[in-house]
Order: structure tokens, then sequence, then C-alpha cells
């Protein structure tokens, strides 16, 4: 009997414990790489709700490295630190809808232990989405990451197997994916015309203002990283599957671009006749040309791109973002 009580409390430990994807390059994980083919486009909005620098110290003031517009456009390295329970929500050109397998990624900025590659340093923020801009629905989270010692703010790795629907699970320039399909069902919640995206610091702390995943287990990540680049390192969202609609700026007038693909000439169309400045960029955030706009059509030249996806973007005589979005060059 003593030995199939054993072999019991076995399986129980290790359901306890279940492995997830492991760290990107190894074996089975499923992070993304900032240059994956499958990255048709990148978050053109962002807003940004400051976290605290140690939300234990209050009067420490809020993080302050980045800004919201370091969270736009493809996985650069560059990055807006949210701090202790910061929030940041991001959107598309477009909205996003539920296709085969994962549906988009949230890109940090963490990096891997130099001895072991399957360790890393992370820090991780909850991931939820919306289809109205105003109720959101968060993944459901798991943390396996022991909780009975706390992660301090630096020195110390972390194991992704442990990790799962947490954003920052993977280091910088592979995103944590995540399938919409997870969420169906959900009321108020339609996974075929997602507006918005939204991420949530987790503060690590094991001991006061604890963050808990879906199964009611503390999450525990580095903690305190007591300095304005504090909390989660929002890089970039890239988006797997999003809707084919016009692409629109703030006032709600078309850009049309086509066709797409497109092989030796893109076209594009826009009802206003302001100026701007159109560029295009790699997956990786290269750019690779630009062209001035000066009426209602344009067209670009291809011929010596190379085949692959870019990134699209119009911005006005003053620098401001008017569209975004993307194309595949045959």
């Amino acid at each position: 009997m003593k030995w199939l009580l054993s072999i019991l409390f076995s399986l129980v430990s290790i359901f306890a414990t279940a492995q997830f994807a492991p760290q990107a390059g190894i074996s089975g994980s499923t992070a993304i790489s900032a240059t994956a083919s499958e990255i048709v486009a990148w978050a053109t909005k962002c807003s940004v709700q400051r976290g605290y620098i140690d939300i234990a110290i209050p009067s420490a003031g809020h993080t302050s490295t980045g800004d919201s517009s370091a969270a736009t456009g493809p996985a650069n390295g560059t990055v807006v630190c949210l701090g202790d329970s910061g929030i940041a929500t991001l959107s598309f050109a477009a909205s996003l809808y539920d296709g085969p397998g994962a549906d988009f990624a949230v890109f940090e900025n963490g990096f891997k232990d130099p001895a072991n590659p399957s360790m890393a340093f992370l820090e991780l923020a909850f991931v939820e989405v919306s289809s109205d801009g105003i109720n959101f629905t968060r993944f459901p989270a798991i943390s396996n990451t022991p909780a009975n010692t706390q992660i301090p703010g630096s020195g110390v790795y972390m194991d992704a197997s442990l990790i799962h629907n947490l954003a920052g699970k993977y280091v910088a320039t592979f995103g944590t994916p995540f399938d919409l399909a997870e969420l169906a069902g959900t009321p108020g919640l339609d996974i075929d015309n997602i507006t918005h995206v939204r991420l949530v610091d987790v503060i690590g702390s094991v001991s006061s203002h604890t963050c808990l995943d879906n199964e009611g287990k503390i999450i525990n990540d580095p903690y305190p990283t007591n300095f304005p680049t504090g909390g989660f390192d929002l890089d970039a969202v890239a988006a797997m599957h999003i809707h084919s609609a016009s692409i629109s700026n703030r006032d709600n007038e078309p850009l049309r671009i086509y066709p797409n693909p497109a092989k030796d000439i893109l076209h594009i169309d826009q009802v206003s006749t302001s100026t701007g400045l159109l560029c295009m960029y790699t997956g990786i955030g290269n750019k690779v040309a630009e062209q001035k706009i000066t009426g209602k059509q344009t067209s670009v030249d291809l011929t010596q791109l190379a085949p692959g996806a870019y990134y699209i973007t119009l911005t006005s005589d003053s620098g401001t973002t008017q569209w975004a979005g993307n194309f595949i060059k045959l």
C-alpha cells in the first residue's frame, strides 16, 4: 500500500508542475520569431498607464523609460517599461480574428542565461483582449514557478516551461503566442473581431501585492525591479490573423493598398489629398524604401524588394503616423 501511495503522490506532483513549451531555441518551443513569415501586421496604436517603480513604495514614483510609440511597429528592441501594475492597450489597423494556431504574439526583451539556454531572465504580463475596447477578457495564465522563495530583481533565471499564457515567457526577438480559440464562448467577446490587446504587468512579489494565476497560485517573477526601466518591457505585438479591411486613419478615411500580395507595383489610393511620407520596413524593422505621397493615388515600384512580408506606414508632414499596415511581396 505504501508503494502505491508513493506512486500516486509522484503522479500528483508531476501534474502539479505540468510542463509547457520551453524557451526559444529549445526543441518544442512555441516562440514566434520577429522575422516569422506568418506575421502579417504589427500594432499601430498604443496607450500606456505607467506603473510604479516599486509598488510597495509609491512615493518612489512611476517608471519613465520609453514611450507608447516604442510598442508600435515591428519588434526592434526599443521598449516602453510598464512598471509594477502598469498597463498597455494596443490596437491594429484592422481587427484580429481566430485562425489556425496562434493569432497574435507579444514581444518583450528578456535574455537567456549564458550557462543554460533553457533558462532566462523574464518579466511577465497578463494578456487580455476586447472586441469593443471596453470589456476585456484575460487569457487563463498558469505559473508553476515555485513561490516559496522570491526571485530577486536581477541575477536569477526562470524556466519558461513552467509558464503558460503569460507575455514575456520568451526572450527578446521572440514573441509569446496567444490563440483566441482558447477564449471561444466568452460572453460579450467576439474572437473573430478583436479590436484591442491589453497587457497588465505582473507584480512578481510573493509576499505582498501578489498576482495570482488562473489556478490561484502566486506568480513569482523578478521583484523588486525598482528603477525607471522596471516591470514588463513591451517591445511590440504582432498579428498573424488580421482582417483585410481597408486601413483607416484616425478620422476613418480609408487608405486602399492593392494588389496584396503584389509582385512589381503596389498601388495606394487615399480619400484625402493630404501629403505625407510612405515608408516600408522588413519584419525586423529595417527601412527598405520611402516615398513622398502628394495626392490621392500613388504607385510604388517593388522590383528591388526581395519576396516576403513588409510593414508599411504613412506619416504626415508633421511626423504623426496616419496609417499603418502590411503587404506581401511575391
